[in-house]
């Protein structure tokens, strides 16, 4: 149940990045959260959306993992989910900001372990 938990929560912080990204790339709470200005919020808005795109890739991945009916090809499923989201954590982090492996990666690592030994 708690690696349900914790997958559940990753799904849903890829969700909400999502939102941040493709709807809300321009508004102040989100430039504030990623650090940006307005003038390259807005020249960066369809790059942003493009990656929001993905994050709700991750989210529905994992989601589709959750649900599936049969629960070992539903562990499958979230193992390469986490892993995804692990390795765009790594990538992030090496070439965006450290903290996006705090953020993200730490959670899907916890996520991921859960997953394999529980």
């Amino acid at each position: 149940m708690i690696s349900i938990i914790f997958v559940a929560l990753v799904a849903i912080e890829h969700i909400y990045i999502m939102v941040m990204e493709m709807f809300l790339w321009t508004r102040p709470r989100t430039m504030k959260t990623f650090n940006l200005t307005p003038e390259f919020a807005q020249s960066t808005k369809p790059l942003a959306a493009n990656q929001g795109l993905y994050n709700g890739f991750l989210a529905a991945g994992l989601i589709w993992g959750l649900v599936y009916p049969d629960t070992s090809v539903g562990q499958h499923i979230q193992i390469f989910f986490l892993a995804c989201v692990i390795i765009a954590a790594l990538y992030g982090g090496v070439t965006a900001t450290r903290s996006i492996l705090i953020k993200q990666g730490l959670p899907a690592v916890i996520a991921l372990l859960l997953v394999l030994f529980l």
